[in-house]
Protein backbone atom coordinates (compact mmCIF):
# COMPACT_ATOMS: atom_id res chain seq x y z
CA UNK A 1 0.00 0.00 0.00
CA UNK A 2 0.64 3.77 -0.92
CA UNK A 3 0.87 6.67 1.77
CA UNK A 4 1.61 9.89 1.09
CA UNK A 5 0.71 13.18 2.03
CA UNK A 6 -1.12 15.91 0.02
CA UNK A 7 -0.67 19.67 -0.07
CA UNK A 8 -3.46 22.52 -1.74
CA UNK A 9 -1.13 24.88 -0.57
CA UNK A 10 -3.18 27.90 0.98
CA UNK A 11 -2.32 31.11 1.87
CA UNK A 12 -4.30 31.13 5.29
CA UNK A 13 -3.16 33.47 8.33
CA UNK A 14 -2.04 31.77 11.38
CA UNK A 15 -4.85 32.24 13.93
CA UNK A 16 -2.61 32.10 17.00
CA UNK A 17 0.18 34.45 15.78
CA UNK A 18 -1.83 36.36 12.96
CA UNK A 19 0.83 35.80 10.77
CA UNK A 20 0.68 35.19 6.47
CA UNK A 21 3.15 32.91 4.65
CA UNK A 22 4.19 35.19 1.38
CA UNK A 23 3.42 33.09 -1.89
CA UNK A 24 7.63 32.48 -2.04
CA UNK A 25 7.54 30.92 1.05
CA UNK A 26 4.92 28.23 0.95
CA UNK A 27 6.28 27.41 -2.31
CA UNK A 28 9.23 26.82 -0.91
CA UNK A 29 7.49 25.13 1.86
CA UNK A 30 6.22 22.74 0.10
CA UNK A 31 9.30 21.70 -1.41
CA UNK A 32 10.75 21.07 2.16
CA UNK A 33 7.84 18.98 2.80
CA UNK A 34 7.92 16.84 -0.56
CA UNK A 35 12.12 16.27 0.18
CA UNK A 36 11.06 15.30 4.45
CA UNK A 37 8.35 12.92 2.95
CA UNK A 38 10.63 10.96 1.22
CA UNK A 39 13.44 11.18 4.22
CA UNK A 40 10.68 9.57 6.53
CA UNK A 41 9.53 6.92 4.34
CA UNK A 42 6.19 7.84 2.57
CA UNK A 43 6.04 7.22 -0.96
CA UNK A 44 3.81 9.47 -2.33
CA UNK A 45 3.83 13.73 -2.17
CA UNK A 46 1.15 15.10 -4.20
CA UNK A 47 -0.03 19.18 -4.82
CA UNK A 48 -3.35 20.05 -5.75
CA UNK A 49 -4.52 22.99 -8.89
CA UNK A 50 -6.02 26.02 -8.42
CA UNK A 51 -5.76 28.97 -10.48
CA UNK A 52 -7.38 31.79 -7.80
CA UNK A 53 -6.21 33.26 -4.12
CA UNK A 54 -5.32 31.97 -1.21
CA UNK A 55 -3.75 29.03 -3.40
CA UNK A 56 -0.01 29.33 -4.78
CA UNK A 57 -0.53 25.64 -6.99
CA UNK A 58 -1.74 27.35 -10.29
CA UNK A 59 1.35 24.82 -12.22
CA UNK A 60 1.79 21.63 -10.60
CA UNK A 61 4.42 20.41 -13.03
CA UNK A 62 6.80 22.88 -12.38
CA UNK A 63 6.49 22.06 -8.70
CA UNK A 64 6.90 18.74 -9.12
CA UNK A 65 9.78 18.56 -11.04
CA UNK A 66 11.46 20.96 -8.63
CA UNK A 67 10.86 18.40 -6.16
CA UNK A 68 11.39 15.50 -8.75
CA UNK A 69 14.76 17.13 -9.00
CA UNK A 70 15.96 16.89 -5.38
CA UNK A 71 14.78 13.51 -4.21
CA UNK A 72 15.05 9.67 -6.04
CA UNK A 73 12.18 7.79 -4.98
CA UNK A 74 9.25 9.43 -4.05
CA UNK A 75 6.42 8.98 -6.68
CA UNK A 76 5.28 12.83 -7.62
CA UNK A 77 1.17 13.09 -8.26
CA UNK A 78 -1.08 15.70 -8.17
CA UNK A 79 -4.63 16.12 -5.94
CA UNK A 80 -5.94 17.52 -8.93
CA UNK A 81 -5.73 17.94 -12.31
CA UNK A 82 -8.15 19.94 -13.85
CA UNK A 83 -9.32 18.05 -16.93
CA UNK A 84 -11.99 20.47 -17.13
CA UNK A 85 -9.96 23.44 -17.96
CA UNK A 86 -6.68 22.33 -18.99
CA UNK A 87 -6.37 21.49 -22.50
CA UNK A 88 -5.74 17.45 -22.56
CA UNK A 89 -2.84 18.67 -25.52
CA UNK A 90 -0.92 20.42 -22.97
CA UNK A 91 -1.92 17.85 -20.31
CA UNK A 92 -0.31 14.81 -22.45
CA UNK A 93 2.83 17.06 -22.93
CA UNK A 94 3.84 18.43 -19.63
CA UNK A 95 2.81 14.73 -17.74
CA UNK A 96 5.11 12.79 -20.37
CA UNK A 97 8.14 15.49 -19.96
CA UNK A 98 7.61 15.04 -16.17
CA UNK A 99 7.75 11.35 -16.59
CA UNK A 100 11.13 11.23 -18.67
CA UNK A 101 12.77 13.91 -16.05
CA UNK A 102 11.84 12.44 -13.00
CA UNK A 103 12.45 8.19 -13.99
CA UNK A 104 9.02 7.63 -14.39
CA UNK A 105 7.86 8.69 -10.68
CA UNK A 106 4.39 10.30 -11.58
CA UNK A 107 1.15 9.90 -11.62
CA UNK A 108 -1.95 12.16 -11.85
CA UNK A 109 -5.93 12.49 -9.84
CA UNK A 110 -7.83 13.97 -12.67
CA UNK A 111 -10.75 16.08 -11.33
CA UNK A 112 -13.41 19.15 -12.45
CA UNK A 113 -12.14 21.33 -9.29
CA UNK A 114 -14.54 22.73 -6.90
CA UNK A 115 -14.09 26.46 -7.85
CA UNK A 116 -16.79 27.32 -10.12
CA UNK A 117 -15.40 30.84 -11.44
CA UNK A 118 -12.19 28.52 -12.99
CA UNK A 119 -14.51 27.23 -16.11
CA UNK A 120 -15.36 30.66 -17.92
CA UNK A 121 -11.60 31.60 -16.61
CA UNK A 122 -10.31 29.33 -19.08
CA UNK A 123 -13.06 29.01 -21.54
CA UNK A 124 -15.63 26.68 -20.53
CA UNK A 125 -19.10 26.30 -19.25
CA UNK A 126 -19.32 24.77 -15.56
CA UNK A 127 -22.74 23.53 -17.03
CA UNK A 128 -21.01 20.82 -19.19
CA UNK A 129 -18.47 19.69 -16.46
CA UNK A 130 -19.35 16.20 -16.99
CA UNK A 131 -19.61 16.04 -20.62
CA UNK A 132 -15.90 18.18 -20.76
CA UNK A 133 -14.16 15.58 -18.18
CA UNK A 134 -15.61 12.63 -20.28
CA UNK A 135 -14.48 14.15 -23.62
CA UNK A 136 -10.92 15.69 -22.59
CA UNK A 137 -10.19 12.34 -21.16
CA UNK A 138 -10.75 10.09 -23.77
CA UNK A 139 -8.52 12.55 -25.89
CA UNK A 140 -5.69 12.84 -23.22
CA UNK A 141 -5.58 8.69 -23.35
CA UNK A 142 -5.40 8.53 -27.10
CA UNK A 143 -2.93 11.07 -27.46
CA UNK A 144 -0.85 8.66 -25.03
CA UNK A 145 -1.22 5.44 -26.31
CA UNK A 146 -1.39 6.32 -30.29
CA UNK A 147 1.48 7.63 -31.87
CA UNK A 148 -0.72 9.85 -34.09
CA UNK A 149 -3.92 11.22 -33.92
CA UNK A 150 -6.62 12.15 -35.89
CA UNK A 151 -9.55 13.43 -33.55
CA UNK A 152 -12.58 16.01 -33.43
CA UNK A 153 -15.15 16.58 -30.72
CA UNK A 154 -17.31 19.33 -29.24
CA UNK A 155 -14.90 21.41 -26.54
CA UNK A 156 -11.67 21.95 -28.27
CA UNK A 157 -10.72 22.44 -31.55
CA UNK A 158 -10.13 19.36 -33.92
CA UNK A 159 -6.53 17.63 -34.26
CA UNK A 160 -4.89 16.21 -37.58
CA UNK A 161 -1.98 14.02 -37.92
CA UNK A 162 -1.43 15.22 -34.06
CA UNK A 163 2.05 13.58 -32.52
CA UNK A 164 2.02 14.49 -28.57
CA UNK A 165 5.60 14.86 -27.53
CA UNK A 166 7.37 13.62 -25.63
CA UNK A 167 5.66 10.12 -26.14
CA UNK A 168 5.12 8.45 -22.81
CA UNK A 169 8.44 6.93 -20.98
CA UNK A 170 8.96 3.49 -22.06
CA UNK A 171 5.58 3.61 -23.81
CA UNK A 172 3.73 3.70 -20.44
CA UNK A 173 1.61 6.86 -19.67
CA UNK A 174 1.08 7.67 -16.27
CA UNK A 175 -1.44 5.84 -13.88
CA UNK A 176 -4.59 7.86 -13.81
CA UNK A 177 -6.81 8.12 -10.65
CA UNK A 178 -10.02 9.61 -11.01
CA UNK A 179 -10.77 12.12 -8.14
CA UNK A 180 -14.70 12.70 -7.33
CA UNK A 181 -16.12 13.53 -3.63
CA UNK A 182 -19.61 13.01 -5.35
CA UNK A 183 -20.36 12.61 -8.49
CA UNK A 184 -20.98 9.07 -9.71
CA UNK A 185 -20.46 9.35 -13.21
CA UNK A 186 -16.72 10.00 -12.65
CA UNK A 187 -16.32 7.04 -10.57
CA UNK A 188 -18.01 5.20 -13.74
CA UNK A 189 -15.47 6.53 -16.04
CA UNK A 190 -12.91 5.35 -13.67
CA UNK A 191 -14.17 1.73 -14.11
CA UNK A 192 -14.63 1.89 -17.64
CA UNK A 193 -10.90 2.77 -18.48
CA UNK A 194 -9.46 -0.08 -15.48
CA UNK A 195 -8.09 3.04 -13.85
CA UNK A 196 -7.43 4.03 -10.30
CA UNK A 197 -10.52 6.15 -8.31
CA UNK A 198 -9.42 8.08 -5.73
CA UNK A 199 -12.00 9.27 -2.92
CA UNK A 200 -10.86 12.22 -1.00
CA UNK A 201 -13.23 12.10 1.47
CA UNK A 202 -11.57 14.27 3.61
CA UNK A 203 -15.49 16.27 4.27
CA UNK A 204 -17.14 13.60 3.81
CA UNK A 205 -18.60 10.58 6.13
CA UNK A 206 -17.68 7.06 5.45
CA UNK A 207 -21.43 5.85 4.58
CA UNK A 208 -20.64 7.99 1.66
CA UNK A 209 -17.18 6.98 0.86
CA UNK A 210 -18.51 3.56 1.05
CA UNK A 211 -21.04 4.58 -1.06
CA UNK A 212 -18.97 5.82 -3.95
CA UNK A 213 -16.56 3.30 -3.81
CA UNK A 214 -18.96 0.48 -4.04
CA UNK A 215 -20.30 1.54 -7.08
CA UNK A 216 -16.90 1.85 -8.60
CA UNK A 217 -15.74 -1.50 -7.60
CA UNK A 218 -18.83 -2.57 -9.09
CA UNK A 219 -18.62 -1.17 -12.07
CA UNK A 220 -15.41 -1.72 -12.35
CA UNK A 221 -15.67 -5.46 -12.49
CA UNK A 222 -19.08 -5.26 -15.11
CA UNK A 223 -16.17 -3.72 -17.97
CA UNK A 224 -13.80 -7.01 -17.37
CA UNK A 225 -10.83 -5.54 -15.62
CA UNK A 226 -11.11 -7.85 -12.42
CA UNK A 227 -12.98 -8.49 -9.05
CA UNK A 228 -14.30 -5.67 -7.61
CA UNK A 229 -12.08 -5.93 -4.92
CA UNK A 230 -9.34 -5.38 -6.99
CA UNK A 231 -9.67 -2.60 -8.00
CA UNK A 232 -7.34 -0.03 -7.55
CA UNK A 233 -8.45 2.69 -4.92
CA UNK A 234 -7.56 5.78 -2.76
CA UNK A 235 -8.79 7.48 -0.36
CA UNK A 236 -7.78 11.01 1.38
CA UNK A 237 -7.14 11.76 5.20
CA UNK A 238 -6.07 14.28 7.90
CA UNK A 239 -4.64 13.98 11.19
CA UNK A 240 -3.06 16.40 13.78
CA UNK A 241 -0.88 14.65 16.08
CA UNK A 242 1.03 15.15 19.33
CA UNK A 243 1.96 12.15 21.75
CA UNK A 244 -0.44 13.41 24.19
CA UNK A 245 -3.71 13.14 22.45
CA UNK A 246 -5.71 16.52 24.94
CA UNK A 247 -2.21 18.53 23.83
CA UNK A 248 -2.59 17.67 20.14
CA UNK A 249 -6.79 18.76 20.70
CA UNK A 250 -5.33 21.45 22.64
CA UNK A 251 -2.82 22.85 20.01
CA UNK A 252 -5.08 22.12 16.66
CA UNK A 253 -8.02 23.83 17.83
CA UNK A 254 -7.66 27.32 17.08
CA UNK A 255 -6.75 26.26 13.77
CA UNK A 256 -9.39 24.56 12.94
CA UNK A 257 -12.20 26.96 14.30
CA UNK A 258 -10.26 29.46 12.34
CA UNK A 259 -9.90 27.63 9.24
CA UNK A 260 -11.96 29.07 6.44
CA UNK A 261 -13.00 25.33 5.31
CA UNK A 262 -14.20 24.54 9.31
CA UNK A 263 -14.58 27.71 10.67
CA UNK A 264 -18.55 28.58 11.80
CA UNK A 265 -19.45 24.67 11.00
CA UNK A 266 -19.22 21.47 13.65
CA UNK A 267 -17.44 21.79 16.40
CA UNK A 268 -13.91 19.98 16.09
CA UNK A 269 -15.60 16.60 17.78
CA UNK A 270 -18.47 16.61 15.47
CA UNK A 271 -16.24 17.18 12.82
CA UNK A 272 -14.03 14.10 13.53
CA UNK A 273 -16.58 11.49 14.53
CA UNK A 274 -18.16 12.16 10.77
CA UNK A 275 -15.25 12.59 9.06
CA UNK A 276 -11.55 11.08 8.84
CA UNK A 277 -9.91 14.32 10.34
CA UNK A 278 -8.32 12.09 13.58
CA UNK A 279 -6.70 14.83 16.21
CA UNK A 280 -4.80 12.91 19.13
CA UNK A 281 -2.03 10.51 19.59
CA UNK A 282 -0.25 8.67 16.55
CA UNK A 283 -1.92 5.56 18.18
CA UNK A 284 -5.31 7.09 17.42
CA UNK A 285 -4.02 7.88 14.16
CA UNK A 286 -3.59 4.43 13.47
CA UNK A 287 -6.83 3.03 14.85
CA UNK A 288 -8.83 5.33 13.07
CA UNK A 289 -7.07 4.72 9.84
CA UNK A 290 -6.51 0.52 10.18
CA UNK A 291 -10.24 0.55 9.80
CA UNK A 292 -10.70 2.40 6.75
CA UNK A 293 -10.73 -0.68 4.81
CA UNK A 294 -13.35 -2.06 7.30
CA UNK A 295 -15.39 0.51 5.37
CA UNK A 296 -13.90 0.55 1.77
CA UNK A 297 -12.24 -2.77 1.27
CA UNK A 298 -8.93 -3.43 1.27
CA UNK A 299 -7.09 -0.44 -1.02
CA UNK A 300 -3.80 1.16 -2.56
CA UNK A 301 -3.57 4.50 -1.49
CA UNK A 302 -4.09 6.56 1.88
CA UNK A 303 -3.25 10.43 1.39
CA UNK A 304 -2.87 12.67 4.02
CA UNK A 305 -3.26 16.58 4.45
CA UNK A 306 -1.40 17.98 7.03
CA UNK A 307 -0.48 21.50 5.76
CA UNK A 308 -3.43 23.24 5.83
CA UNK A 309 -5.16 25.98 7.61
CA UNK A 310 -2.29 28.16 8.80
CA UNK A 311 -0.16 25.61 10.48
CA UNK A 312 3.27 26.95 10.25
CA UNK A 313 6.30 25.17 8.68
CA UNK A 314 7.87 23.66 11.74
CA UNK A 315 4.62 22.47 12.76
CA UNK A 316 3.58 20.90 9.44
CA UNK A 317 7.32 19.10 9.52
CA UNK A 318 7.05 17.60 13.21
CA UNK A 319 3.57 15.74 11.61
CA UNK A 320 4.98 14.88 8.61
CA UNK A 321 7.53 13.18 10.55
CA UNK A 322 5.47 11.56 12.83
CA UNK A 323 3.09 10.22 10.02
CA UNK A 324 6.00 8.36 8.49
CA UNK A 325 7.91 7.41 11.35
CA UNK A 326 5.60 6.53 13.95
CA UNK A 327 1.94 5.86 11.77
CA UNK A 328 2.73 4.48 8.69
CA UNK A 329 5.52 1.60 9.52
CA UNK A 330 2.28 0.37 11.79
CA UNK A 331 -0.32 0.67 9.03
CA UNK A 332 1.74 -0.44 6.28
CA UNK A 333 2.47 -3.71 8.48
CA UNK A 334 -0.82 -4.55 9.54
CA UNK A 335 -2.67 -3.86 6.62
CA UNK A 336 -0.30 -5.92 4.47
CA UNK A 337 -1.16 -8.58 6.85
CA UNK A 338 -4.87 -8.08 5.97
CA UNK A 339 -4.35 -8.08 2.09
CA UNK A 340 -5.31 -10.94 0.46
CA UNK A 341 -3.10 -12.33 -1.76
CA UNK A 342 -4.93 -11.03 -5.63
CA UNK A 343 -5.67 -7.33 -4.45
CA UNK A 344 -3.25 -5.66 -6.44
CA UNK A 345 -0.21 -3.34 -5.07
CA UNK A 346 -0.47 -0.19 -5.80
CA UNK A 347 0.63 0.90 -9.33
CA UNK A 348 4.00 1.45 -10.30
CA UNK A 349 6.07 2.54 -13.45
CA UNK A 350 8.52 0.08 -13.06
CA UNK A 351 5.64 -3.08 -12.87
CA UNK A 352 3.51 -1.54 -15.17
CA UNK A 353 5.89 -1.55 -17.47
CA UNK A 354 6.98 -5.42 -16.26
CA UNK A 355 3.15 -5.55 -17.56
CA UNK A 356 3.08 -3.91 -20.78
CA UNK A 357 6.84 -6.50 -21.23
CA UNK A 358 5.36 -9.30 -20.99
CA UNK A 359 2.23 -8.47 -23.38
CA UNK A 360 4.02 -6.50 -26.14
CA UNK A 361 7.63 -7.52 -25.65
CA UNK A 362 10.09 -4.93 -24.69
CA UNK A 363 9.33 -1.11 -25.95
CA UNK A 364 11.21 -0.15 -28.82
CA UNK A 365 12.29 3.79 -27.84
CA UNK A 366 13.87 4.38 -30.47
CA UNK A 367 12.98 7.48 -32.11
CA UNK A 368 10.27 7.07 -35.44
CA UNK A 369 9.03 10.38 -35.87
CA UNK A 370 10.49 12.04 -38.84
CA UNK A 371 7.05 12.29 -40.41
CA UNK A 372 7.79 16.10 -42.35
CA UNK A 373 8.35 19.40 -41.60
CA UNK A 374 4.99 21.01 -40.30
CA UNK A 375 5.95 24.45 -42.12
CA UNK A 376 7.31 23.10 -45.40
CA UNK A 377 5.76 19.51 -45.51
CA UNK A 378 9.13 18.22 -46.36
CA UNK A 379 10.91 15.77 -44.56
CA UNK A 380 15.01 15.84 -43.68
CA UNK A 381 15.80 13.64 -46.44
CA UNK A 382 13.82 15.45 -48.95
CA UNK A 383 15.51 18.54 -47.64
CA UNK A 384 19.20 17.15 -48.27
CA UNK A 385 18.21 16.14 -51.83
CA UNK A 386 17.13 19.45 -53.19
CA UNK A 387 20.97 20.83 -52.22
Amino acid sequence: MQFGIFTIADITPDPTTGRVPTENERLRNMVEQGKLAEQVGLDVFAIGEHHNPPFVTSSPTTTLAYVGAQTERIILSTATTLITTNDPVKIAEDYAMLQHLTGGRVDLVMGRGNTGPVYPWFGQDIRKGIEIAIENYDLLRRLWTEDVVDWEGQFRTPLQQFTSTPRPLDGVAPFVWHGSIRSPQIAEQAAYYGDGFLHNNIFWPMSHTRQMVQLYRERYEHYGHGKAHQAYVGLGGQAFMRKNSQDAVDEFRPYFDNAPVYGGGPSMEEFTRATPLTVGSPEQVIERYLAMADHVGDYQRQMFLMDHAGLPQKTVLEQIELLGTEVVPVLRRELAARKPADVPEAPTHAARVAEAESRHGTFDDSYRFETGDNWTGLRAEDRQEQH
